[in-house]
Protein backbone atom coordinates (compact mmCIF):
# COMPACT_ATOMS: atom_id res chain seq x y z
CA UNK A 1 0.00 0.00 0.00
CA UNK A 2 1.28 2.97 -1.03
CA UNK A 3 1.71 5.93 1.63
CA UNK A 4 -0.59 8.32 1.47
CA UNK A 5 0.20 12.37 0.99
CA UNK A 6 -0.82 13.25 4.56
CA UNK A 7 1.61 10.89 6.10
CA UNK A 8 4.37 13.16 5.16
CA UNK A 9 2.42 16.37 6.46
CA UNK A 10 3.59 15.93 9.76
CA UNK A 11 6.56 16.44 12.40
CA UNK A 12 9.90 15.12 10.21
CA UNK A 13 11.50 13.44 13.59
CA UNK A 14 8.13 11.42 13.41
CA UNK A 15 8.42 10.79 9.92
CA UNK A 16 11.99 9.75 9.72
CA UNK A 17 10.87 7.04 12.62
CA UNK A 18 7.87 6.12 11.02
CA UNK A 19 9.85 5.52 7.63
CA UNK A 20 11.89 2.78 9.17
CA UNK A 21 10.89 -0.82 8.16
CA UNK A 22 9.15 0.83 4.64
CA UNK A 23 9.36 -0.37 1.28
CA UNK A 24 11.35 1.93 -1.18
CA UNK A 25 10.38 1.13 -4.66
CA UNK A 26 11.31 2.28 -7.64
CA UNK A 27 9.52 1.03 -11.18
CA UNK A 28 10.30 2.03 -14.87
CA UNK A 29 11.72 -0.10 -17.98
CA UNK A 30 14.43 -2.11 -16.65
CA UNK A 31 12.08 -3.17 -13.59
CA UNK A 32 11.25 -3.46 -10.16
CA UNK A 33 13.53 -3.10 -7.15
CA UNK A 34 11.88 -3.00 -3.48
CA UNK A 35 14.29 -1.93 -0.36
CA UNK A 36 12.90 -1.75 3.44
CA UNK A 37 14.43 1.52 4.74
CA UNK A 38 16.68 0.30 7.45
CA UNK A 39 18.23 3.82 8.02
CA UNK A 40 17.41 7.78 7.49
CA UNK A 41 18.23 11.63 8.56
CA UNK A 42 16.10 14.11 9.60
CA UNK A 43 16.93 17.51 8.14
CA UNK A 44 15.06 20.06 9.65
CA UNK A 45 14.26 23.85 9.24
CA UNK A 46 16.71 25.97 10.91
CA UNK A 47 19.39 22.63 10.64
CA UNK A 48 22.99 24.15 9.58
CA UNK A 49 23.70 21.16 7.83
CA UNK A 50 20.22 20.99 5.69
CA UNK A 51 20.44 22.22 2.51
CA UNK A 52 17.59 24.47 3.07
CA UNK A 53 19.17 26.68 5.77
CA UNK A 54 20.06 29.87 3.57
CA UNK A 55 16.57 29.41 1.52
CA UNK A 56 15.59 28.36 -1.14
CA UNK A 57 18.08 27.54 -4.57
CA UNK A 58 17.03 25.94 -7.77
CA UNK A 59 18.60 23.45 -6.45
CA UNK A 60 17.25 22.84 -3.58
CA UNK A 61 14.10 23.91 -4.56
CA UNK A 62 11.89 20.60 -4.20
CA UNK A 63 12.76 20.75 -0.98
CA UNK A 64 10.68 23.00 -0.29
CA UNK A 65 7.96 21.85 -2.24
CA UNK A 66 5.02 19.91 -0.88
CA UNK A 67 5.19 16.98 1.49
CA UNK A 68 5.65 13.37 -0.33
CA UNK A 69 8.07 14.81 -2.56
CA UNK A 70 11.68 13.03 -3.63
CA UNK A 71 14.28 15.19 -3.06
CA UNK A 72 17.38 14.30 -4.99
CA UNK A 73 21.09 15.82 -5.13
CA UNK A 74 24.37 15.42 -6.69
CA UNK A 75 27.32 14.72 -3.99
CA UNK A 76 31.06 14.57 -5.13
CA UNK A 77 29.58 15.26 -8.45
CA UNK A 78 29.35 11.28 -8.47
CA UNK A 79 26.19 9.87 -6.40
CA UNK A 80 23.39 11.09 -5.77
CA UNK A 81 21.14 11.18 -2.41
CA UNK A 82 17.65 10.68 -2.07
CA UNK A 83 15.40 12.16 0.51
CA UNK A 84 11.74 12.75 1.38
CA UNK A 85 10.25 16.05 1.95
CA UNK A 86 8.25 16.35 4.60
CA UNK A 87 6.23 19.07 7.01
CA UNK A 88 3.93 21.81 5.70
CA UNK A 89 5.46 23.02 2.11
CA UNK A 90 7.79 25.66 1.83
CA UNK A 91 9.92 25.22 5.20
CA UNK A 92 12.45 23.40 3.96
CA UNK A 93 12.19 20.25 6.27
CA UNK A 94 13.38 16.41 4.42
CA UNK A 95 14.20 12.55 5.15
CA UNK A 96 17.67 11.39 3.88
CA UNK A 97 17.06 7.55 3.01
CA UNK A 98 20.87 5.95 4.19
CA UNK A 99 20.22 2.43 3.87
CA UNK A 100 18.14 -0.37 2.66
CA UNK A 101 17.48 -3.94 3.00
CA UNK A 102 17.38 -5.40 -0.27
CA UNK A 103 13.47 -6.83 -0.89
CA UNK A 104 12.52 -7.28 -4.69
CA UNK A 105 14.84 -7.07 -7.89
CA UNK A 106 17.85 -8.04 -6.35
CA UNK A 107 19.72 -9.20 -9.41
CA UNK A 108 19.22 -5.97 -10.78
CA UNK A 109 20.32 -4.45 -8.03
CA UNK A 110 23.57 -6.85 -8.12
CA UNK A 111 24.17 -5.57 -11.86
CA UNK A 112 23.66 -2.01 -11.38
CA UNK A 113 25.92 -2.21 -8.49
CA UNK A 114 28.89 -4.94 -9.82
CA UNK A 115 28.42 -6.61 -6.59
CA UNK A 116 26.90 -9.93 -5.24
CA UNK A 117 27.55 -8.99 -1.43
CA UNK A 118 23.68 -8.43 -0.49
CA UNK A 119 25.49 -6.29 2.85
CA UNK A 120 26.87 -3.69 -0.04
CA UNK A 121 24.21 -3.11 -1.92
CA UNK A 122 22.21 -0.32 -0.30
CA UNK A 123 24.20 0.02 2.97
CA UNK A 124 24.83 4.01 2.10
CA UNK A 125 23.38 6.60 0.44
CA UNK A 126 24.78 6.68 -3.04
CA UNK A 127 24.74 2.38 -2.90
CA UNK A 128 20.86 2.56 -2.63
CA UNK A 129 20.26 4.97 -5.40
CA UNK A 130 22.74 3.18 -7.38
CA UNK A 131 20.94 -0.13 -6.41
CA UNK A 132 17.29 1.09 -7.25
CA UNK A 133 18.47 3.56 -9.92
CA UNK A 134 17.39 6.72 -8.90
CA UNK A 135 18.53 9.25 -10.89
CA UNK A 136 18.72 13.48 -11.26
CA UNK A 137 15.45 13.35 -13.36
CA UNK A 138 13.37 11.99 -10.45
CA UNK A 139 13.92 15.17 -8.19
CA UNK A 140 10.92 16.82 -7.53
CA UNK A 141 8.46 14.03 -8.33
CA UNK A 142 5.61 12.44 -6.30
CA UNK A 143 5.84 9.48 -4.03
CA UNK A 144 2.25 9.13 -4.13
CA UNK A 145 1.88 8.82 -7.96
CA UNK A 146 5.38 8.65 -9.46
CA UNK A 147 7.79 5.36 -10.71
CA UNK A 148 9.13 6.33 -6.93
CA UNK A 149 6.96 5.26 -4.03
CA UNK A 150 7.03 4.43 -0.34
CA UNK A 151 5.22 1.28 0.40
CA UNK A 152 3.77 0.97 3.75
CA UNK A 153 5.58 -2.21 5.85
CA UNK A 154 3.09 -4.97 5.50
CA UNK A 155 3.42 -4.68 1.41
CA UNK A 156 5.04 -7.57 0.70
CA UNK A 157 2.84 -10.55 3.22
CA UNK A 158 5.01 -12.72 5.17
CA UNK A 159 8.25 -10.93 4.42
CA UNK A 160 9.85 -8.18 7.31
CA UNK A 161 13.36 -6.08 7.38
CA UNK A 162 15.91 -7.06 10.12
CA UNK A 163 14.90 -5.86 13.47
CA UNK A 164 11.49 -4.55 12.60
CA UNK A 165 10.54 -5.88 16.39
CA UNK A 166 13.06 -4.38 18.03
CA UNK A 167 14.59 -0.86 18.88
CA UNK A 168 14.84 2.31 16.87
CA UNK A 169 18.69 3.53 17.46
CA UNK A 170 18.45 7.44 17.92
CA UNK A 171 22.16 8.43 17.00
CA UNK A 172 24.13 11.44 15.27
CA UNK A 173 24.25 12.36 11.94
CA UNK A 174 27.08 10.97 9.69
CA UNK A 175 29.59 13.27 7.23
CA UNK A 176 28.03 16.61 8.47
CA UNK A 177 30.41 19.29 10.15
CA UNK A 178 27.34 21.50 11.39
CA UNK A 179 25.09 20.54 13.86
CA UNK A 180 26.46 17.72 13.88
CA UNK A 181 26.06 16.65 17.96
CA UNK A 182 22.26 16.65 17.08
CA UNK A 183 20.78 12.86 17.43
CA UNK A 184 18.80 12.89 13.97
CA UNK A 185 19.92 9.39 12.57
CA UNK A 186 17.79 6.29 12.84
CA UNK A 187 18.10 2.52 12.60
CA UNK A 188 16.79 -0.85 13.37
CA UNK A 189 18.97 -2.10 15.98
CA UNK A 190 20.49 -5.33 14.69
CA UNK A 191 19.85 -4.90 11.10
CA UNK A 192 23.04 -5.60 9.08
CA UNK A 193 22.65 -3.23 5.94
CA UNK A 194 22.92 -0.04 8.14
CA UNK A 195 25.49 2.00 6.80
CA UNK A 196 27.12 2.23 10.59
CA UNK A 197 26.53 1.56 13.89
Amino acid sequence: MILPPEFYDRDTVTVAKDLLGCLLVHQDETGTTMGWIVEDEAYLQGDPAAHSYRGETKRNRAMFGPPGHAYVYRIYGLHTCFNVVTGPEGIGEAVLIRALEPAVGIDLMQARRGTDDPLALASGPGKLTQALKITMDLDGTSLIDGPLQVWSPESLPGRRPEGIDGEIVQTTRIGITKAADLPLRFYLKGNRHVSRR
